[in-house]
């Protein structure tokens, strides 16, 4: 398979907290990987970084072959171009309305005029099923759920290559949380996306991944195909999959 993406010792610390130790991914072309680890564990910096969001201290980042650690702003406009990007909580804009929130890159980077633009939101917002008269709403009118649906509508406005998710279904009820896990499903195989998902939901974590990754200490100490997930013999993963308290894996309480 073609490698759409390769990471290898990728470092990044914060002052003296050593956040990365030496990061080694490989995501190839139209996979689904998820990235699995507990709190704190440093998943949503390694997505940033990634994503050229963060900068890293050192290590390599490669997408489509071009290194891109450290990329020079000319170049990473350009690169951006082939991301989209689902926050954790949506962040959508509160003083846009909701095309507009879809249809923020077209209008602001790519200079689409509003009416075509428009036109791109309002099929974006149907394929994640929100109608029409969603669009000229505001996110604050919006339950949780349709503001999940509307940020993933952004972070496909694009036709992106690379997709990633971040906890894409927290806060969201079991039933609203897999309806999301579909859209992201149907929407990423339409486009043909690459996607990086980091998530503490297993079931999401089952439904959309090809491949797990499972980040501990600063590093990926687990990676391998969905259907290995629970016969890893890993012992950090067992127990972070099934949720238990006693394993290798401390969690201090002050």
């Amino acid at each position: 398979m073609t490698a759409k993406l390769v990471v290898k010792n990728l470092i990044r610390n914060f002052g003296e907290k050593k956040v990365l130790t030496g990061i080694d991914l490989q995501v190839n072309q139209g996979e689904s990987v998820v990235i699995l680890g507990g709190s704190g564990s440093g998943k949503s910096v390694l997505i940033k970084i990634i994503a050229t969001l963060i900068a890293p201290t050192s290590g390599s980042i490669k997408v489509d072959g071009q290194e891109v650690s450290n990329i020079r702003p000319k170049d990473r406009d350009k690169l951006m171009e082939k991301f989209g990007f689902l926050f954790q909580g949506g962040a959508l804009f509160d003083s846009l309305s909701v095309w507009e929130n879809v249809a923020f890159r077209l209008l602001y980077h790519k200079k689409m005029s509003k009416k075509d633009a428009r036109e791109i939101a309002l099929q974006k917002l149907k394929a994640v099923g929100l109608n029409e008269k969603t669009a000229d709403l505001f996110p604050s009118e919006l339950s949780g759920g349709m503001q999940k649906r509307a940020s993933l509508a952004r972070a496909i406005a694009a036709n992106p290559e690379i997709i990633f998710f971040d906890e894409p279904t927290t806060g969201l009820d079991p039933i609203m949380a897999d309806v999301i896990n579909d859209l992201i499903i149907a929407n990423s195989k339409k486009l043909g996306a690459t996607t990086i998902t980091i998530t503490h939901d297993m079931h999401s974590a089952r439904k959309i991944a090809d491949k797990v990754a499972m980040l501990y200490d600063g590093k990926i100490i687990w990676f391998g195909d969905v259907k290995d997930m629970y016969s890893s013999g890993n012992t950090y993963l067992d127990q972070f999959i099934h949720g238990r308290a006693e394993g290798p894996i401390n969690f201090l309480i002050s």
